[in-house]
């Protein structure tokens, strides 16, 4: 379903939108206006994503470099190990 609706654009962005539709790149300035639309979208939902990733991770534990080290050998040793390396 499309729904009309008046927006404004500077005069750079207009010339920029008129040129994707003059290069074949889009159907229609209505096109383009979409497709930005699409990519805020889908950039504010993986900025949502990440933000909630690093919300949680600031939360957990958190262990020292060489803690982390010494887990990393004993996962390697340990898949070694189960693969009779």
């Amino acid at each position: 379903m499309s729904i009309k609706a008046s927006i404004s654009l500077t005069e750079s962005q207009e010339a920029y939108a008129r040129s994707l539709v003059a290069q074949g790149r889009y159907s229609s300035l209505s096109a383009v206006l979409q497709q930005g639309l699409e990519l805020l979208r889908e950039q504010s939902e993986a900025s949502d994503a990440l933000r909630e990733i690093l919300d949680e991770r600031r939360a957990g534990v958190f262990v020292s470099l060489e803690e982390g080290r010494r887990n990393t050998r004993d996962m390697i040793a340990r898949k070694r190990a189960e693969r009779g390396l």
